[in-house]
């Protein structure tokens, strides 16, 4: 085999193997993003409470 056989054929190996690893690295983003739910955090419920964050729409 040509070298140039052989570059033809280790890039049509990695391109999809890099393709299939950058979609499946998004897929498990996606997946945890929707699965987790965090915690409520402690944070000032008025604004006379001091100064900090407050939330727009408590949940907690």
């Amino acid at each position: 085999m040509s070298t140039f056989i052989r570059r033809t054929w280790l890039a049509w190996l990695l391109v999809p193997a890099g393709l299939l690893l950058f979609a499946g690295a998004n897929a498990h983003l996606v997946y945890v993003a929707i699965q987790s739910q965090p915690d409520c955090v402690a944070h000032s419920k008025a604004a006379s409470d001091g100064p900090g964050y407050r939330a727009a729409k408590s949940a907690c």
